[in-house]
């Protein structure tokens, strides 16, 4: 009967997509609560409160933040040893090809919209300001990346990233610079003050990505002798895989907890909506233009199929990345939404994907470039079009060095002001709003990578198919019913 194939098919799609649902449910749940609690009260609710309505979200986001670090490394070094050394030399310069252009490409458009648009009017009357920032240099901050990709500690690299810190001189150092300058006002330039370095706590991910590329290259030129190593590697990446896809079913309440907790803590609506209202609207408008229509595009132009499909299959990894602000956190879901429902070859986005959360950054990179220029128009600065490709330049660089967590953006956005010589403290006047922005930019980082992976394996088929697949590294498929992701699309 035709009626009873329509209510099968619907059931069929229904449970396939039953975590998307309920996790984009989630999300709207989480506004909705946070507004009821919000309104519920005539007094503010404060950061203890939220804290407790976070509480349920910020268990979820560890559990997934656990599963980050053994995830990379196994998957890199599977992924990488699996693959034919020339071959895997070729999928990673076609990725990083298109990370950086993709890159470029958001900086460009971001860079057109905030000039085109102006929503900095030079004026900051009323802008809510709060203390940031540490003295840092452009120079000092690419260094700091590059010293991050060569840890000395591995141990100490899931926990620590490694930066320069400037000490701040003393009252005594800044008179005895201004008498010997004769300038009563004058302060010392960052350049000059005392170098000195520590480890953050925060893992160094860009050291884990490239040890565990090296490391499973090495593995790969080893042949036979490699192979019992290699196999715990693909073992201990499916195991994680596995674990992946029973903690993604909290993801739901998790969410929809995390939103609602942001939304008490924000001091003011009429900040988000009144004085920051157009440097919203830029940024909003510069993110949709390059997730949907560029990166689209691009898609299209080269695997010549339209990505809608491939798009809804990846809703899950999408809406996490939107509620946790996590493109790292959203990782391990990304990898199987890819390989499970739109069949990216294993070998390429368990390669691709985590290179793609440490380096790929379109939204934040998009996003710092237009706040660099709001906040020299804010300030009456006039950027004449060598500052403006510095900006462009300096914009590309932080966001590869932003790290794949929460507002991570905001620490690089002190290098980016610093090219057009403004002070880290003009931070604060997008901090109030950036906590909204972070989770757009998040998902179009997330969108991006995804979309990536497509396009390295649609270029890659041809080799791939020369080259006899791991069967460990292939997604189980009698066990994708069991955990609620299957490979048929809606």
């Amino acid at each position: 009967m035709p009626g009873h194939a329509r209510l099968k098919r619907a059931r069929s799609c229904l449970k396939t997509n039953a975590l998307t649902l309920l996790t984009l449910l989630g999300v709207v749940a989480g506004i909705v609560l946070g507004l009821i609690l919000r309104t519920s009260s005539d007094e503010s609710w404060s950061a203890r409160d939220a804290m407790y309505v976070a509480f349920v979200g910020d268990l979820f986001l560890r559990m997934l933040k656990a599963l980050i670090l053994p995830l990379i490394v196994s998957s890199l070094i599977s992924a990488v040893g699996n693959l034919d050394l020339s071959l895997s030399g070729r999928i990673g310069a076609r990725a990083v090809c298109y990370y950086m252009v993709t890159t470029v490409m958001a900086v460009i458009l971001g860079i057109i919209l905030v000039v085109a648009i102006h929503p900095g009017q030079g004026n900051d009357e009323g802008i809510v300001k709060v203390e940031f920032g540490r003295n840092t240099t452009t120079a000092d901050t690419l260094m700091d990346l590059i010293r991050n990709m060569f840890p000395p500690n591995l141990v100490q690299a899931a926990g620590f990233h490694y930066r320069t810190v400037l000490i701040t001189p003393t009252a005594e150092q800044e008179e005895a610079y201004r008498q010997k300058i004769g300038n009563d006002s004058a302060k010392i330039p960052v350049h000059m003050f005392e170098i000195s370095g520590q480890y953050k706590e925060n893992s160094n991910i860009t050291g884990l990505v490239v040890f565990s590329i090296v490391f499973g290259i090495v593995i790969g030129m080893m042949k036979d002798q490699g192979k019992i190593l290699l196999q715990f590697f693909t073992a201990m990446s499916e195991a994680v895989m596995h674990l992946t896809r029973i903690v993604i079913w909290l993801s739901p309440v998790g969410v929809c907890f995390l939103i609602a907790a942001k939304i008490l803590e924000l001091k003011s609506f009429s900040v988000l909506l009144g004085q920051l209202g157009m440097y919203f609207v830029t940024v909003m408008l510069g993110i949709m233009l390059h997730g949907f229509v560029v990166l689209v595009l691009i898609y299209m132009v080269i695997v010549r199929e339209l990505p809608f499909r491939y798009i809804a299959n990846i809703s899950q990894p999408l809406a996490t990345a939107f509620g946790t602000s996590s493109s790292s956190a959203a990782l391990p879901l990304t990898i199987a939404a890819l390989e499970e429902k739109n069949g990216v070859d294993p070998r390429v986005a368990r390669f691709v994907l985590p290179i793609g959360a440490t380096i790929n950054m379109d939204g934040t990179a998009l996003y710092e470039a237009v706040a660099a220029i709001f906040i020299a128009q804010v300030r009456g600065v006039s950027l004449g079009i060598g500052s403006i490709i510095a900006i462009s330049i300096t914009a590309t660089a932080a966001s590869i060095g932003a790290a794949g967590i929460p507002q991570a953006g905001l620490v690089t956005m002190v290098m980016v002001l610093d090219t057009v010589g403004l002070p880290a403290e003009d931070v604060s006047l997008i901090i109030a709003i950036d906590w909204l922005l972070d989770r757009f930019r998040t998902t179009i980082n997330v969108l991006g990578d995804s979309l990536g992976a497509g396009i390295v394996n649609h270029l890659s088929k041809h080799e791939l198919a020369k080259i006899p697949p791991a069967t460990d590294m292939m997604p189980a498929k009698a066990d994708m019913g069991e955990n609620g992701i299957e490979a048929t699309a809606m």
